[in-house]
């Protein structure tokens, strides 16, 4: 017991310096570097370096805030779909369940632009839970007539790809000047989050996360079997809906600012659940939305500096980390069945 406090003890404590000294570097680090010195003098006095303060309020403090806000958003939602399916592979990127946001996003967009007015943040959110939830509505359907999840993922994967399909179709065939902003969109960035849509995201996803943490007693019921959770008291049915709604919110935010970001969802869960030692939600669920704040703002640093001045999309970082985790769960898992 003591050594399992120590080992959460330890973890949350890493977990929180990282994200503060993270946090810090995203700040300073940039086209236009800023010491530790001159951001500290920037925030005591604005008027001493207004170019240095307008560069970290307006820039990169709300890009800073939205990479670890909708981080945790997807490492929660990965969460809570792992537990949902009883499987550690599934995720909102891989059940394409972000593409179909993506889409819908994508079609708003288009819309918008075509008939000149502007579509508010929570408009945003409002289309890409919409679409999330017809892929995850599809997905259900499937799942009913597969047993095998390896199945049920490919089925997502070939979601994925049609939505992803159609929505470049989309941005393709646009005629709008503005369509190089919904391109750069659709392949996943944090870039261009201003400070209302940081404080929009954190509106939805906190209480959304909150909510999540709410659950951890009926999930952790459910984690032992269905008939367990029953025998427990748990509602089935209005426990697996509030899964539903509560992963597609999140990811739907995520996808509603910052496009499709992969992979996050998958790898974060199942690395915390290795480095904690136990998949309990009451202990596991703040250090995912934790290890997603991290994960994203480190790979956030990366898309912004490694080619600069060029930019990459967020998705092509996360993925060249993320997937490999998936490939040994995969691997795992068969090990595991053909050993058992």
């Amino acid at each position: 017991m003591k050594t399992q406090r120590f080992r959460l003890a330890a973890g949350y404590t890493v977990l929180a310096v990282l994200l503060i000294v993270l946090a810090v570097v995203n700040i300073c680090a940039g086209s236009a570097d800023i010491t530790l010195s001159r951001l500290r003098s920037t925030l005591a006095d604005p008027e001493s370096d207004k170019i240095a303060y307008n560069i970290i309020t307006q820039l990169r403090l709300p890009r800073t805030a939205a990479a670890a806000i909708l981080g945790g958003a997807l490492a929660v939602s990965g969460f809570l779909l792992q537990n949902f399916f009883a499987n550690p592979i599934a995720g909102p990127y891989i059940l394409g369940i972000s593409s179909g946001a993506k889409l819908t996003v994508a079609l708003l967009m288009v819309l918008s632009l075509s008939q000149g007015f502007a579509v508010s943040s929570f408009g945003m959110i409002g289309a890409a839970f919409v679409g999330a939830m017809l892929s995850m509505g599809i997905v259900l359907m499937i799942s009913g007539r597969v047993k095998r999840m390896s199945v049920l993922i490919v089925c997502g994967v070939m979601i994925g790809y049609i939505c992803s399909s159609i929505t470049e179709l989309v941005v393709n065939f646009s005629d709008d000047s503005n369509i190089v902003n919904l391109h750069n969109w659709s392949m996943g960035s944090f870039s261009g989050i201003g400070r209302g849509e940081a404080l929009t995201a954190a509106a939805v996803v906190f209480p959304a996360c909150i909510a999540s943490f709410l659950l951890s007693k009926p999930m952790n019921a459910y984690q032992l079997g269905e008939s367990y959770a029953v025998n427990s008291g748990v509602r089935v049915k209005a426990f697996r809906a509030a899964l539903i709604l509560l992963s597609s919110i999140l990811s739907a935010c995520v996808t509603a600012f910052a496009g499709p970001v992969s992979f996050v969802g998958v790898a974060v869960p199942h690395v915390i659940k290795s480095i904690f030692g136990t998949a309990k939600p009451v202990r596991i669920l703040p250090a995912c939305f934790l290890g997603g704040s991290v994960f994203c703002l480190f790979c956030d640093l990366i898309t912004r500096t490694l080619f600069a001045p060029t930019e990459l999309s967020i998705s092509t970082v996360t993925a060249v980390f993320g997937a490999p985790v998936v490939v040994y769960m995969l691997l795992h898992r068969e090990r595991g069945r053909v050993n058992g």
